[in-house]
């Protein structure tokens, strides 16, 4: 999958800063898709599994094919999830490494943005999807920033650090998802707001896993001064919601699609 500033290499890494919030999301996303039970799944950028795994333990699938671009998240994803019922292979979101009319259902979490040209990854999960199939994906609202890291964003804004562009932030609203799953030719689109919380047990917890060394703001945030570096740490500090036992809680919010391959 070719993305877009962003390279995801390390799976225990990724999992630290995403992975209790993609599960979070996971289960309403579910919840909300009602895929018959069953069914066939792909499951397009997979990183780590989180979605994958609860699309196992949530959907009722009867298969899922799961896929991603880094060879590292598909390593440490095959070491958390031995089900029989799963696969896991390295392959591009643009050109997927299966037939025509494999799948009754294709999911995307927390991908979609990512994907230089997302017009082709959406023709491409349509191309591997039977007739009547569903295809969705959910995404963090970047424009509103409203994904896990906005306070971290908002922080490095207060000490008037550069804050790198979210990719494909734009095209992370409602109507932009709306719009891409109907330019597919994807019938009964519709979209849903997801919010939800995740607890880190005190504040070191939180700083690690939003600064991963893969992230262009950690890179930011390394170059940044000593003194400036401790401002950030403060303005972050007072922002998150922070309970007398030094536990952090705070909410993010997904921004979901869903729509149906036509009937041929």
């Amino acid at each position: 999958m070719t993305m877009l500033d962003h390279s995801f290499d390390d799976g225990e890494a990724y999992e630290r800063f995403m992975g209790c919030w993609s599960r979070a999301v996971a289960k309403p996303f579910l919840c909300w898709l009602a895929a018959p039970p069953r069914s066939a799944w792909l499951d397009v950028g997979c990183g780590t599994g989180a979605f994958t795994r609860a699309v196992l333990d949530h959907a009722g699938a009867c298969c899922v094919a799961a896929v991603d671009p880094s060879a590292a998240q598909v390593a440490f994803a095959r070491r958390q999830i031995l089900d029989e019922q799963a696969r896991f292979e390295v392959a591009d979101a643009q050109a997927l490494p299966f037939a025509a009319g494999c799948f009754d259902v294709v999911g995307s979490a927390l991908v979609l943005n990512f994907v230089a040209d997302r017009g082709a990854a959406l023709g491409e999960m349509k191309r591997v999807a039977r007739p009547g199939a569903l295809i969705a994906a959910y995404v963090w609202d970047f424009e509103a920033e409203l994904s896990p890291s906005g306070p971290l964003r908002a922080a490095m804004r207060r000490i008037g650090a550069t804050v790198p562009p979210m990719p494909g932030g734009s095209d992370s609203t409602t109507a932009a998802l709306t719009g891409l799953f109907l330019s597919a030719g994807l019938e009964d689109v519709s979209c849903r707001q997801i919010e939800v919380a995740a607890t880190f047990r005190d504040f070191p917890e939180y700083w690690q896993a939003q600064t991963p060394s893969y992230s262009p703001m950690t890179k930011v945030i390394d170059d940044l001064a000593p003194w400036r570096r401790t401002a950030l740490v403060q303005a972050v500090q007072a922002m998150l919601p922070t309970a007398k036992d030094g536990t952090i809680q705070y909410a993010a919010r997904a921004n979901t699609v869903k729509g149906r391959v036509p009937a041929r």
